[in-house]
């Protein structure tokens, strides 16, 4: 009579001692550390580390579901489906909502991706997983760059004006600073959200941000510079922008 507990144990063994499954993990290593490189260069909160991880935690989920499920197929498919809805909640802590827009939502369909990379990985579809990894990279850098010089899509800019305005808050320079910014946001159709404001020895500076395409941005920034209420106008990336 076969014993079906050493059939498990057998499993167990084969799993922890066969080659393929070190070059699955190693696989997933790589092709997680290359989505993760990408969100590093972009200065992303899941870099290098954090795809690595997510992508070689979904391969060894996806490995032991054979021995964690033994010969039932609907629970090994139960453990696939625990993969997704935990990466789905490690996503959505990468979600951030503002009173202006919602940030994250690329990183966490980076993290979602790369778990479903190293699931693939797991069930030892090398050629499926690479291909995949390319296209991630290919959507993250190449599409992005398409759609700014489509000039359709909108990101966030960090403006920055500045004016000797005096040491009186209720002065006509800051006044006229103020309903110069105003203006211009207007113009627009925009709300103005204030992010910062100081006055520091006579000189006023206000900083906001500004979610709108390539040529709003660039029709904004040319007015504000071209106003007389303005002495300064700087403006940088949101880093938290996607």
């Amino acid at each position: 009579m076969i014993d079906p507990g050493r059939i498990h144990f057998s499993a167990l063994e084969q799993l922890l001692l066969s080659q393929s499954s070190l070059d699955r993990l190693l696989v997933a290593c790589a092709l997680g550390g290359a989505v993760g490189i990408e969100r590093e260069w972009r200065h992303k909160d899941s870099g290098l580390r954090t795809n690595m991880l997510i992508c070689m935690g979904a391969t060894l989920f996806t490995m032991m579901s054979v021995v964690l499920a033994g010969d039932s197929m609907t629970n090994r498919g139960q453990v696939a489906a625990n993969i997704v809805q935990g990466v789905g909640f490690l996503g959505a802590g990468l979600i951030l909502h503002t009173r202006n827009r919602v940030s994250g939502l690329t990183s966490a369909a980076t993290v979602f991706v790369v778990a479903a990379i190293g699931m693939t990985c797991g069930a030892g579809l090398y050629l499926e997983a690479v291909i995949a990894t390319v296209l991630v990279l290919l959507a993250l850098q190449l599409v992005g760059a398409f759609e700014g010089r489509l000039g359709w899509k909108r990101y966030s800019m960090i403006y920055e004006v500045r004016a000797e305005v005096g040491s009186q808050e209720t002065s006509a320079a800051l006044h006229r600073m103020q309903r110069a910014i105003l203006t211009v946001l207007d113009s627009a159709g925009l709300r103005l959200s204030v992010l910062d404001r100081d006055n520091v020895a006579g000189l006023e500076r206000v900083a906001f941000t500004v979610l709108a395409t390539r040529n709003v941005h660039e029709r904004m920034l040319k007015d504000l510079r071209a106003s007389d209420a303005t002495d300064q106008v700087e403006v940088f990336k949101d880093l938290e922008d996607e």
